[in-house]
């Protein structure tokens, strides 16, 4: 079964929302094709405690505040709410529990987009915007086959209430390592795991919220190259002193990566072994574009090429919600706005016959 349509977004998370605004600005009312059973994308997937590290009035998508006090952290419940009624909003046509399952080249419509309902989508352009938390990263060491423990990805984590009692080990040294490591430290004695000492900002400075100043300075909006540089590659965790004292005070352990598995734990540098029960990594995610692995758009590591969303390979096809695409907040709720106001212009044209604006 075939059908046609000028756009066919993949995902309605933010990204895909986001997406679907910039283009009906431009004039055109897109198919978008979400995986799951309704248009809030991942966020009901995370684990239970999460909550924003940016206050609701800097968690706002164009054209809808989102509620409660300003200055408040929204739960990741509240997020799936303002997403809910985000894509309410929008008045789109998403047709979810409609996977996508590969993007062939087309000489016609420009792309051929197969789904795992059966239809295929004839479209001439197609924004990416499936963000990451299907493809979890979790690094290999020695040994790690042989473990007869718990290895859990912080994407299947839920709740500290399941590890009770437990030794723990969390890999990671971001915000979800820190926050995740932190809970289970309520009822667990936990190590956290890093290859360098955790970096934590302030999340108050001078009586305001660090998006406060990351907005008054620009810094959100930076470019990737100069970000890399000045974060030196490394994560940094958002804090309100909290962690910090917990990480000083030995609340919360930390120490040197481990060196490898055996049987029954880890084995620290310096070959001594710790007998563990579970290692979660909170090592983050890698774009889940294994539908374009078809189409010739990523690279040997499943990386899309792209230059700030716009493939570097395929005329038509644009990214969105990728880490770093374009700026700080490239992937957040505050941000993506920004990358799809940047991309859809040029996509619109494309469609609209004038595939040289590509190059914008």
């Amino acid at each position: 079964m075939t059908a046609e349509t000028e756009v066919t977004v993949i995902g309605a998370g933010q990204s895909g929302l986001a997406a679907v605004r910039s283009l009906q600005a431009h004039g055109i009312r897109p198919v978008v094709l979400e995986a799951g059973p309704e248009p809030v994308g991942s966020w009901p997937r995370y684990y239970d405690s999460l909550r924003l590290f940016s206050p609701a009035g800097y968690s706002s998508m164009p054209g809808l505040d989102f509620p409660g006090d300003p200055g408040h952290y929204p739960h990741r419940d509240e997020v799936v709410a303002y997403l809910r009624r985000y894509a309410a909003t929008l008045d789109a046509d998403i047709r979810t529990n409609t996977p996508v399952t590969a993007v062939q080249a087309d000489d016609q419509a420009g792309f051929l987009v197969h789904t795992a309902t059966g239809q295929t989508w004839h479209a001439a352009g197609v924004v990416a915007a499936s963000g990451s938390f299907g493809n979890p990263y979790t690094p290999t060491f020695p040994g790690q086959e042989q473990f007869t423990g718990r290895l859990l990805h912080v994407a299947s984590y839920r709740s500290p209430h399941q590890h009770a009692g437990e030794r723990i080990i969390v890999v990671g040294a971001g915000n979800s390592a820190v926050q995740v490591g932190y809970e289970l430290a309520q009822v667990a004695t936990v190590t956290l795991a890093t290859r360098h000492p955790i970096t934590f900002m302030p999340q108050i400075r001078n009586g305001q919220d660090e998006h406060y100043w990351l907005k008054v300075t620009g810094f959100d909006q930076l470019p990737p190259e100069w970000l890399r540089r000045y974060l030196g590659g490394r994560p940094t965790v958002m804090d309100t002193g909290k962690y910090q004292h917990a990480v000083a005070t030995g609340q919360l352990d930390r120490r040197p990566m481990f060196t490898a598995f055996d049987r029954d734990g880890v084995i620290w540098p310096g070959g001594t072994p710790e007998k563990v029960d579970t290692v979660v990594f909170a090592t983050g995610y890698r774009p889940d574009l294994d539908y374009l692995r078809p189409l010739g758009a990523l690279d040997d590591d499943g990386m899309p090429r792209h230059t700030g969303g716009i493939s570097a390979t395929h005329p038509g096809l644009v990214y969105l919600g990728l880490q770093f695409q374009r700026s700080f907040s490239s992937n957040t709720l505050r941000g993506v706005h920004r990358d799809a106001d940047h991309v859809v212009p040029a996509l619109a044209a494309h469609v609209r016959g004038a595939p040289a604006a590509l190059g914008l």
